[in-house]
């Protein structure tokens, strides 16, 4: 491991000198500088670790040379201990305040400055062991994540294919038998739908740039988000449905919103047990919202009363191919409603319903807001 390095800057040689000595006898590395611009032009050139400045300089104070290292992103997190022959509490609150991390009075005590130094060596230390670990621990999430959808995908691929080689030989075994022939196509059809469904969901959730957004109507979004489930599943689902806001116009996509609010609705619907047909109660409740000062957005809570969030799957339900259930094709829906939203500048959140169950919270912008570019 390198030698921790250590910037000197003063204008006397007799101090830079004492400093340099103790130091480097403790095993630094030292460099000097004995004016600000020289400082500025070694940072530039060999990023120290720590850096021990001078206040009363000619030409350029150390406030200032400290005020430029704050002002860059290369440098602004380079500690700096500021050496002041000031003693107030006023010359002490300036330097910390334009981003001094300690101070060192003069006459020098070197035993004093070398604790001092060491302290601030170790929290740099610290911090970079720190950025290490993030760095390794973002690694380690995206190479799970991958194995996962990697995973998720062969599974339900494999599955489904097997499903469409299964109605194939169907096919070929009642070659004669017109009515079988077209309801095992019909079967393969429906598999296959799935199989472009998947296609289309993982394609989703790779493209980050924001669709174009228009004024919607809310009341209209959800009205056509309840028709859009109902006809998915299949039978006229009860959903009750509240929305104080009513007509209420938001900047969205609409076709976005809309799905993202029918893949809750769905997942309310598979959180309850038992057979389709059994009542399966679901309410769809809105309210505004801040999610920042200023900044109003929709709520949309979409709960049920289901059998709750899995303790073994709280921690991973937004992953990619994570269900509770074991059918084939399922486990994006709130994957790709969350990436929505976000993409969008809102957010989906899932959290245990008082009295059971499950409550959804899918929050959506009023009004258009310049985001950053998720392609930068």
């Amino acid at each position: 491991m390198p030698a921790p390095s250590v910037l000197v800057v003063d204008d006397q040689p007799i101090n830079v000198q004492l400093l340099k000595k103790k130091l480097e006898r403790e095993g630094i590395r030292v460099t000097t500088a004995y004016s600000g611009l020289e400082a500025l032009d070694k940072v530039s050139k060999d990023r120290p670790d720590l850096i021990l400045l001078d206040v009363m300089m000619p030409d350029m104070d150390g406030i200032e040379v400290c005020q430029r290292l704050q002002a860059h992103e290369d440098t602004h997190s380079i500690p700096v201990i500021f050496i002041t022959a000031r003693s107030s509490k006023e010359g002490k609150l300036e330097g910390l305040g334009v981003g001094a991390v300690d101070y060192i009075t003069k006459p020098i005590d070197l035993d004093e400055t070398f604790a001092r130094v060491s302290t601030q060596l170790r929290v740099v230390s610290i911090n970079r062991e720190m950025l290490n670990l993030q760095g390794r621990l973002t690694e380690a999430r995206r190479a799970a994540t991958v194995g996962a959808v990697t995973q998720g995908i062969a599974h339900n691929l494999n599955n489904l294919l097997g499903v469409v080689i299964g109605y194939l030989d169907l096919i070929k075994a009642y070659h004669d038998r017109p009515e079988l022939v077209k309801q095992n196509v019909q079967s393969v059809e429906d598999a296959v739908q799935r199989i472009v469904n998947i296609v289309k969901q993982l394609s989703s959730l790779v493209v980050k740039s924001r669709p174009p957004l228009v004024k919607c109507n809310l009341q209209q979004m959800l009205d056509d988000a309840l028709t859009r489930f109902r006809h998915e599943r299949g039978s006229q689902i009860p959903v009750t449905l509240n929305n104080p806001l009513g007509n209420v116009p938001i900047e969205t996509n609409c076709e976005v919103f809309e799905d993202a609010v029918v893949k809750l609705l769905h997942n309310a619907w598979e959180s309850y047990d038992g057979p389709a047909d059994k009542p399966r109660p679901i309410w769809l409740n809105t309210e505004q919202v801040e999610r920042t000062p200023g900044n109003p957005a929709v709520q949309i809570n979409v709960e049920d009363r289901g059998h709750g969030l899995d303790a073994a799957m709280r921690d991973h339900i937004f992953e990619p191919f994570i269900s509770s259930k074991n059918t084939v094709g399922v486990g994006m829906g709130l994957t790709i409603a969350r990436h929505a939203m976000r993409n969008m500048g809102g957010e989906v959140t899932v959290k245990d319903r008082q009295g059971g169950g499950v409550c959804a919270a899918m929050v959506h912008p009023i009004a258009k807001r310049v985001l950053p570019d998720q392609n930068e």
